[in-house]
């Protein structure tokens, strides 16, 4: 079934738009009445002027038709024929099949931000295992995360944005507690097992929580509050059964939770100004450029310059030849970069409460695999408290989406 609506088309092909509204998205309609003194039939081929005028200024699918170039003059309409265009009838089929398309595109990019997360974390565990380096490794892996960055703005495969002083004053800090928790996290790595830096981790909303009622006055529901028991629970019943446990690796996975949530207090509390604002993808890629200007000389000056071939070859007596250590070095550099840059592709496509979910679901993911990879041993009680941390991460999420209901007036 198909129905018509009116499109104009120049008849001189040299015109150009001139849209004087800029708010508007497919240029300016007017009424069609306006074009009587043209001497235009009321009949367009059987319309009725009348039904022509309401499908060409009531239906906003039929507006996408008008073929925009055209010249709009002090209210004149000159040099245009009026025709009717056939417009599908189909369009609830076309909502549908976009709609499957984009649950589809949705799950392959689930799919592969776990896929990278667990081939980073395998990767990386590798190489802190044998280089016992974790600000080098750290600031090597900010340093491929540059390269792709400036590989992607060279080649116009995204826009490259324009910073302003104001826009560089809020990165700065971003990019300073970014910088401190991927280092504290890759710390807490390299220490213990990497399903017990992940359960840690789980804390996260903890001092999501906690920080929001410190710096930003939020007050959390009884929900959320109720959500984080199991979460504090479990984390503390695996952590007093972990077999590789040490207070570093506790220590740097619990202040890696600090500064995450810093980091998302401080882009709430210093927001820019919404003309001014990055998109996510090149907010993430300024912060990985600055966080890798800020780690190289602080991994120099904690760690000194150990791309020696003597600490290389240390490293290789340990277990992996240096051509390995160099090739899982690249692989977890460039894994870390692509799942955080999928992550925030996905964070642009859905609301903050799906892809906290999504992130829950990943932090069991990883758990699991490294726990098959690696062969780490798992006693039922810590089995049991890091189920019950992630159930309250899951909890949490879900309580966020239950909104206060708002206060009667008597």
């Amino acid at each position: 079934m198909q129905s018509t609506a009116l499109t104009l088309s120049p008849l001189t092909p040299l015109l150009r738009p001139l849209n004087k509204n800029p708010n508007h998205r497919y240029g300016s309609l007017w009424n069609l009445s306006s074009l009587k003194p043209l001497g235009l039939l009321r009949s367009i081929n059987g319309l009725s002027f009348q039904k022509a005028s309401h499908l060409f200024s009531c239906s906003r699918f039929n507006a996408r038709r008008i073929n925009e170039s055209f010249l709009i003059s002090d209210g004149r309409c000159d040099g245009f024929k009026v025709r009717a265009t056939p417009v599908p009838g189909n369009i609830g089929d076309t909502n549908d099949s976009s709609g499957l398309a984009t649950s589809m595109q949705l799950g392959a990019m689930f799919a592969i931000w776990y896929i990278l997360n667990i081939y980073f974390n395998i990767f990386n565990k590798q190489v802190l295992k044998v280089y016992t380096f974790p600000a080098t490794v750290t600031a090597f892996h900010f340093g491929c995360g540059t390269l792709i960055i400036l590989i992607m703005w060279a080649s116009n495969l995204y826009h490259r944005p324009k910073l302003t002083r104001s826009q560089l004053a809020v990165i700065i800090p971003l990019a300073i507690v970014h910088t401190l928790g991927n280092l504290l996290t890759n710390v807490s790595i390299g220490r213990v097992n990497v399903s017990f830096t992940h359960t840690i981790k789980a804390m996260e909303p903890f001092f999501t929580v906690l920080f929001s009622v410190l710096f930003l006055g939020e007050w959390p529901t009884f929900w959320i509050v109720f959500s984080l028991i199991p979460v504090v629970g479990g984390v503390a019943l695996a952590s007093f059964t972990e077999a590789s446990f040490n207070w570093i690796g506790f220590c740097s996975a619990m202040a890696s939770n600090v500064t995450n949530q810093s980091r998302n207090v401080l882009s709430k509390k210093f927001m820019v100004k919404n003309e001014e604002t990055l998109d996510n993808i090149n907010l993430f890629s300024i912060i990985t450029i600055i966080s890798f200007m800020l780690l190289v000389p602080a991994a120099i000056l904690l760690e000194g310059v150990k791309f020696s071939p003597s600490y290389l070859q240390s490293a290789a007596n340990q277990g992996l030849n240096i051509r390995e250590l160099c090739i899982r070095s690249l692989l977890a550099g460039f894994c870390l970069h692509s799942y955080q840059q999928v992550s925030y592709m996905i964070l642009q496509m859905v609301s903050p409460v799906t892809h906290s979910v999504g992130n829950c679901v990943k932090r069991v993911v990883v758990i699991i695999a490294s726990v098959i990879f690696f062969q780490t041993p798992v006693s039922p009680i810590n089995s049991l408290g890091t189920t019950l941390a992630l159930t309250g991460v899951f909890l949490y999420s879900k309580a966020k989406q239950l909104k206060p209901k708002p206060k009667v007036a008597s």
